[in-house]
This record gives C-alpha cells, sequence and structure tokens, in this order.
C-alpha cells in the first residue's frame, strides 16, 4: 500500500478512536456525525483490510491490527505535528505548565524533595504530577502525551522510547537501631535467620532481588510482606523485622525512623534506575530542558560522562 491511498484524516481518526473507544465520543471530539465516523472507519477497513474496531461494552475494542498500528501511528503524526508546529523558545523563568512525572513510591522519596526545590527556584510556573505505573498503562500514557517523564527500574519501556541511565542502585539490608544485628558481623546465616519484611511492588523491576534470591537457593524467614516501600520505615522502627531495599531509599528512611543500614552479606546484582521519554517529546524544549534538570540532579559520575544510550523508536523490540 502506498501513503497516498490513506487520508491523512482518517489516521487522525483511527488515532482518536484507540484513545477514546467511543464513536460518539469521537464524533464530537472531530466535530463530525456518528455516521460520518463509521463512514470514514469503513473506507479505512476497506484500505487496510481489516477491521481495526469491533463493538464492545460500552464502546469499541481495537482489533490485534489495530494495536499493531497504534504506536507507529502515534508516533507519526506527533512527529507531523511538531514539525508543522516548531517551538519559538522555552524559558523556564516564564512558563505555565505541569509536568507529569511516572515513578514510584521509591522514586517520590528519592527524588521528588530535590527536583521540587530546584524548581521552585528554576521555574516557578511549573507544577509537578506523579502517577504509578502500577495504576495506569504508562507506555500508553506517554505515547499519548499525558505523562512526560518516567524515572526509575521500568523494564516494561521498550519500542519507542529513549533511556538515559542515572545510576545502578545497590541493595542494603535495613533495620532499627539497636537490633540484634547492629552489633555484630552481617554473616549471610545471620541473614538468613532473621525475620524479614519484604516488598513485592509489581511492575518496577525490583522483583529481581526474590528472582536472584529463589535461584540461587538462598532461603529466609519472612514474616510480613507488603505491596509498597511507603509503610518500611515505620515497620522496622517499631519491630525486630529486617528489609532488603534499595541503597537511596535506605539512605532517605535512616535518619526520620532511627534505622541502620549494611551492606548485605551477598552482593545482589545492581539495579539500573533510568530516566525515559518517548520519541514523541524528544525534541520538545521543555521536556528537554527537565531531562537536563533531572540528570544534573541525579546522575552518577560514571552516567554523566556517557552518552545517552537511546532505545530504538520501534514497535516490538
Amino acid at each position: 500500500m502506498e501513503l497516498s491511498d490513506v487520508d491523512l484524516n482518517l489516521l487522525l481518526l483511527f488515532q482518536r478512536l484507540m484513545h477514546e473507544r467511543r464513536v460518539s465520543t469521537v464524533a464530537e471530539q472531530m466535530n463530525m456525525s456518528q455516521p460520518g465516523v463509521s463512514n470514514a472507519l469503513a473506507k479505512l477497513r476497506r484500505r487496510l483490510g481489516d477491521p481495526l474496531f469491533v463493538r464492545g461494552p460500552g464502546g469499541v475494542v481495537p482489533t490485534p491490527f489495530a494495536l499493531s498500528l497504534a504506536e507507529p501511528v502515534s508516533q507519526a503524526l506527533a512527529i507531523l505535528h511538531d514539525a508543522l508546529n516548531p517551538e519559538t523558545g522555552f524559558d523556564p523563568l516564564r512558563v505555565t505548565r505541569t509536568i507529569t512525572i511516572g515513578m514510584t513510591d521509591i522514586g517520590e522519596v528519592v527524588f521528588l524533595p530535590a527536583l521540587v526545590e530546584l524548581l521552585s527556584r528554576e521555574a516557578p510556573g511549573i507544577a509537578l504530577n506523579t502517577v504509578r505505573d502500577t495504576s495506569v498503562n504508562l507506555s500508553n500514557e506517554m505515547a499519548e502525551g499525558r505523562v512526560d517523564l518516567a524515572i526509575g527500574l521500568l523494564p516494561q519501556l521498550k519500542g519507542g522510547f529513549y533511556q538515559r541511565r542515572l545510576f545502578n542502585q545497590r541493595y542494603v539490608c535495613l533495620f532499627r537501631r539497636g537490633h540484634a544485628l547492629e552489633g555484630a558481623p552481617l554473616t549471610l546465616a545471620a541473614w538468613r535467620e532473621a525475620e524479614h519484611l519484604v516488598v513485592v511492588s509489581a511492575g518496577t523491576g525490583h522483583g529481581q532481588v526474590d528472582d536472584w534470591l529463589k535461584r540461587r537457593g538462598v532461603q529466609r524467614r519472612v514474616r510480613l510482606t507488603v505491596p509498597h516501600f511507603m509503610s518500611v520505615g515505620y515497620i522496622l522502627q517499631r519491630t525486630d523485622l529486617i528489609a532488603t531495599v534499595p541503597e537511596r531509599l535506605a539512605l532517605q528512611l535512616a535518619a526520620p525512623y532511627s534505622l541502620s543500614l549494611r551492606a548485605l552479606p551477598s552482593t545482589l546484582p545492581a539495579a539500573p534506575i533510568h530516566l525515559l521519554w518517548h520519541a514523541r517529546v524528544h525534541h520538545d524544549e521543555g521536556n528537554r530542558w527537565l531531562r537536563g534538570m533531572v540528570i544534573d540532579l541525579f546522575a552518577d559520575s560514571s552516567s554523566q560522562t556517557r552518552r545517552t544510550k537511546t532505545a530504538k523508536a520501534e514497535v516490538g523490540r
């Protein structure tokens, strides 16, 4: 099929239907009648040889072929839009906008205080909003422009994204001050015999700790399992449990909750923490400025000298 065979307006309609999943909503947004939307969709179906959308509960549901087209069509339209609407300049002191960043609860503790402090000084008109990748489809939200950046251990963000490594996150052992382990060498036997608080943080990649331990047959006495890191400080402060957590989180929790951290008796693989952004905002001046601020604040010295590592912007990588 040649590009001349497809009307650009049909691709715009396709993108709106992918996002809204309701013909009536798309008709209103595009100032069309519902029969007009249906006729345009029928034309695109004939061109592409696929139903694209079928009726479902409360609207329409995309076919597998439509899902495979969604990201490349979105990228192509975004590139065309950016080319036709170039930015005339970005002044952080004058701009007023809300930036949305995808991050975990760990990220909110580690990154937000310093980032908010910097923005209040360098870009007072920028407000921050955060979302969890477990509560939204982060890949789609970034592709469609509702999330500007993501920070963390996010292996699910692949094709269509750029990434910059900020640092490698080590894991440490964290427990309350005065714990029996505080005054003695932390041996593997002592670590295994202690009662553990384990965090199962779905979708963040930090589950690699448990996977690594299981592959090597390392057993530990799990007393409590929780789904997020926000309660770790409170729990450790009042119990004899210990937890294996990312080092930068441990450093933030140690003083407020009277906790001690120790190197683990067995070295776990470090977790690569990345700054990620979608190809659609790669050339956006505001996004580029914010990326630079995040890199200046959080990238370690080796990452500062390393060239940006880029993921190929193609589906399925």
